[in-house]
């Protein structure tokens, strides 16, 4: 009697992935609106953010001002648009710069360890040693500039050590993986197993990780604004329309509203879209 063999190596289906829910959506949705406003905000109907005749100073919500004043006269709805500008372009400047740099000396010590290893790790730990708001406050104030580029590249310090953390955690798991042994003995270069083998199979966690740390930028540089150290005035920022309202917050709450909302709605939307790629990834990096 002959008896069929049973399958021994079932076929392994992965699980599907989850769809992202309604709040990831909804952040998307905000996050796709306040980029499209910042970015053609002078094809708006907006009022001149520097215009002190924009409507009475510290009025409230009108048809005419929809989210009010500020004690100057100047139209909240339109400041805090131009304001979305810089705190994007410099949060997305210096997250990207530091996930270059960070990235690039990161994969250097994961894959070459050693000397290499020990010298950037040391570098890394100097840098996370120095409280954050600290260290971009103090550049700032040595280089006595207040330019976007000094700002993006003071954020960008703080970022820089995380991220070489980070990328060389994700090196030395993908280093010793039978592709890149393959790539060794077949005799390339270690250049080329640096560019093929390992770098696409960081990428992936490395821009979720970049999400994440966006909204940190952001607010990091809304602190500085807030010290009256991020981009000179006349140009809005949020940071600098919540110190500015500060003085005046018993005789009207919509100048720090209107900024102080924008800025939690974007970085709590950065926040979950990073979260749920994350978890689409199957990792967790936690707080960068």
């Amino acid at each position: 009697m002959t008896t069929l063999a049973e399958d021994t190596h079932p076929e392994v289906v992965a699980p599907p992935r989850q769809p992202w829910g309604a709040t990831v959506w909804c952040s998307v949705a905000w996050l796709a609106v306040l980029v499209l406003a910042a970015v053609f905000a002078d094809l708006l109907p907006l009022f001149d953010p520097t215009d002190t005749r924009a409507g009475i100073p510290n009025s409230v919500p009108t048809s005419h001002n929809w989210l009010g004043t500020d004690a100057l006269g100047r139209d909240l709805l339109s400041r805090t648009i131009y304001g979305a500008r810089v705190s994007l372009v410099v949060g997305v400047a210096a997250v990207l710069l530091s996930a270059i740099v960070g990235g690039f000396f990161g994969l250097l010590a994961g894959y070459f360890k050693r000397h290499v290893e020990s010298t950037t790790l040391f570098a890394a730990d100097v840098l996370m040693a120095f409280p954050t708001l600290l260290l971009a406050a103090s550049i700032v104030a040595f280089t006595n500039s207040r330019g976007v580029t000094v700002v993006v590249l003071a954020i960008a310090l703080i970022y820089l050590g995380p991220t070489i953390r980070v990328v060389r955690a994700l090196t030395l798991t993908t280093v010793n993986r039978d592709f890149v042994m393959a790539a060794r003995s077949l005799g390339a270069r270690h250049g080329r197993i640096l560019r093929k083998e390992i770098f696409p199979n960081v990428v992936p966690t490395l821009l979720s990780m970049m999400v994440v740390a966006i909204a940190g930028a952001i607010v990091a540089e809304g602190g500085l604004a807030y010290l009256n150290l991020s981009v000179a005035p006349p140009r809005p920022t949020w940071g600098a329309m919540i110190a500015a309202g500060k003085p005046k917050m018993d005789e009207s709450l919509y100048p720090i509203l209107a900024p102080g909302g924008a800025l939690f709605l974007t970085v709590l939307s950065l926040t979950l879209i990073g979260d749920a790629v994350q978890k689409r990834q199957g990792r967790n990096l936690g707080t960068i």
